[in-house]
């Protein structure tokens, strides 16, 4: 599954791109993919003398000799143009995760700005692929429960500022400069869109999507919501970027979203795998009609070649992964 079944073979040789935000979850697998095709890889990071955060990409094989790591701040677009030097493709994924309104609108916004004009200034550049999120797809009150939404769905601005969910707004808002950006400096452009991501960790932090699913076994909650959400593998949204990359005929944007499962649902696969841990068997609203949650169609990334891992495997990797690396600590069968 995942990466195994990735093709790598070494079409990048003798190539550079640049992966920004290289140390994040989805970027750290990515730089990975590429290495093992062949590429020589400029990451962005905060500092790349950071050896315990910059461990795991040093690790990497094929790091040694073909990734540079530069030291990035996307609200500084020189620092950008420096990175992509020598460049002939950029992967666009690093975007800040919170709840602060400020903190993650303007890193998104402006840096994908920046990114997109120092892309412009250094040339050559022969294509932009950029990570968005189904966060730019699905939040609009019109659409209809029973849907489906596609690429061509956008999130009402409107409506994410009312809920006050800024996650969804800043990817609207950045994307939507993206492509506006791309038409204005002449610049390819692909964007993957893919719904919440699992799957196995190469950074040592828990990001937000795995602490989605690790506060269900560490005891920290003793109910979950009456929400659901679409899942997707690591590995197959890093396979997604390199194809959207390498297909001279890609284009648009492509949504990369597996089943969507409610909490109850993603408790009980969860307790199923592993039940030793304490998973929550009550929803926080008590009884009553379960949320659907919207359906993503990926038929355009699966034309590309894309497979999609099933829901209940994306969550099984998760959780061997947190184990493997001493985050969720290992329980016997028998404690309770």
């Amino acid at each position: 599954m995942g990466i195994d079944r990735v093709n790598t073979a070494a079409t990048g040789r003798g190539r550079t791109v640049c992966v920004t935000g290289a140390g994040g979850f989805i970027a750290s697998w990515l730089v990975k993919l590429l290495l093992e095709k062949g590429y020589a890889v400029h990451g962005t990071v905060r500092n790349p003398d950071d050896v315990a955060r910059n461990a795991h990409l040093r690790a990497l094989e094929g790091a040694t000799e073909r990734l540079t790591l530069f030291q990035v701040d996307l609200l500084d677009k020189e620092s950008l143009v420096a990175a992509f030097q020598g460049c002939e493709g950029v992967f666009h994924t690093a975007c800040p995760v919170t709840d602060d309104p400020e903190k993650m609108i303007e890193p998104a916004v402006n840096g994908t700005r920046n990114v997109f004009n120092a892309a412009a200034e250094v040339g050559g550049i022969r294509r932009v692929v950029m990570t968005s999120s189904i966060g730019s797809v699905y939040m609009d009150p019109r659409r209809s429960i029973d849907g489906e939404a596609d690429e061509t769905c956008w999130s009402d601005l409107e409506f994410c500022k009312n809920t006050k969910n800024w996650y969804c707004y800043a990817k609207t808002v950045a994307e939507q400069a993206a492509w506006e950006l791309a038409k204005e400096r002449k610049l390819d452009l692909v964007v993957i869109n893919p719904s919440l991501v699992l799957g196995p960790l190469l950074q040592m932090a828990v990001n937000a999507s795995t602490w989605h699913i690790a506060k269900y076994l560490d005891g920290s909650v003793q109910t979950y919501a009456n929400a659901a959400q679409a899942y997707v593998h690591v590995q197959d949204v890093v396979d997604a970027h390199a194809r959207a990359y390498e297909t001279p005929d890609a284009h648009g944007r492509y949504l990369c979203a597996g089943r969507t499962l409610h909490r109850a649902e993603v408790c009980r696969i969860l307790a199923k795998f592993f039940p030793e841990y304490p998973v929550p068997t009550r929803c926080k609203e008590g009884a009553g009609e379960m949320k659907k949650g919207c359906r993503f169609s990926s038929r355009r990334i699966m034309d590309l070649g894309v497979g999609i891992t099933p829901a209940s495997q994306c969550l099984y990797d998760t959780v061997t992964s947190l184990q493997d690396k001493g985050i969720l600590p290992r329980r016997d069968a028998d404690m309770s």
